[in-house]
């Protein structure tokens, strides 16, 4: 039976938190140290994917050790960590009307310690559904239906927030409408295209703007 409370989904990296591009500076580092020379224009619109997918789109397979490679690059941008302006005023905006608040990443939990530090996830007593728990990343659609199973979530009552086009296809293969933001370096065109059933610039604009967005359709559904 599914719970009939409302909720959202959100990713984080690029979406909640500003790490996007430090992502994408820990890769290319990894894969200039395996001796790939890949520039970041190629690396950045895979981030977002889960870290199998990215390597089998740049090299057709997995490389062992370049993930564990990219945490150690990471590593150092951990303590620079800081959530967008209005991240916390979104989640407090949407568990006010009454909307579970759902923190969902193919990263794995303890990769995202910084982060939901800085987003006050504990206090604010949002649920999380990470990579450890599923088989597949994104854009396979594993998260977001791991979060309607186990937390037993309505399709039709709960809605995808995201910044690329990996949580996109992730959404739509789980049945979910996204929100995309634009703060993880996608372009507004390519999200409309990959589906997107409306665009912000952040999320400071969408809590904003939240009662003319489509998130308040499920208060109202």
């Amino acid at each position: 039976m599914s719970d009939s409370a409302p909720a959202v989904l959100f990713d984080i990296d690029g979406t909640l938190v500003d790490t996007n591009y430090f992502h994408t500076l820990a890769w290319w580092r990894a894969l200039r140290d395996a001796g790939e020379n890949v520039p970041m224009a190629e690396i950045h619109p895979l981030i977002g994917m889960g870290s199998d997918k990215m390597l089998d789109r740049l090299f057709g397979e997995e490389r062992p050790g370049l993930s564990d490679a990219h945490s150690g690059h990471f590593e150092p941008f951990r303590r620079e960590i800081r959530a967008f302006a209005g991240a916390a005023d979104l989640l407090d905006a949407v568990a006010r009307r009454g909307i579970r608040v759902v923190l969902a990443s193919s990263s794995k939990q303890a990769d995202l310690k910084e982060a939901l530090e800085e987003l006050g996830a504990e206090e604010r007593g949002s649920d999380l559904i990470h990579g450890d728990l599923v088989d597949a990343s994104k854009p396979a659609p594993d998260i977001f239906q791991t979060a309607l199973d186990e937390l037993g979530l309505d399709p039709a009552r709960t809605m995808v927030v995201g910044d690329t086009r990996w949580d996109l296809e992730a959404a739509s293969s789980a049945g979910l409408d996204c929100v995309g933001v634009l703060t993880g370096g996608t372009t507004r065109h390519d999200l409309e295209e990959s589906g997107a059933v409306a665009v912000y610039a952040d999320v400071a604009e969408l809590a904003a703007d939240f009662d003319d967005s489509p998130l308040a359709r499920l208060v109202d559904g």
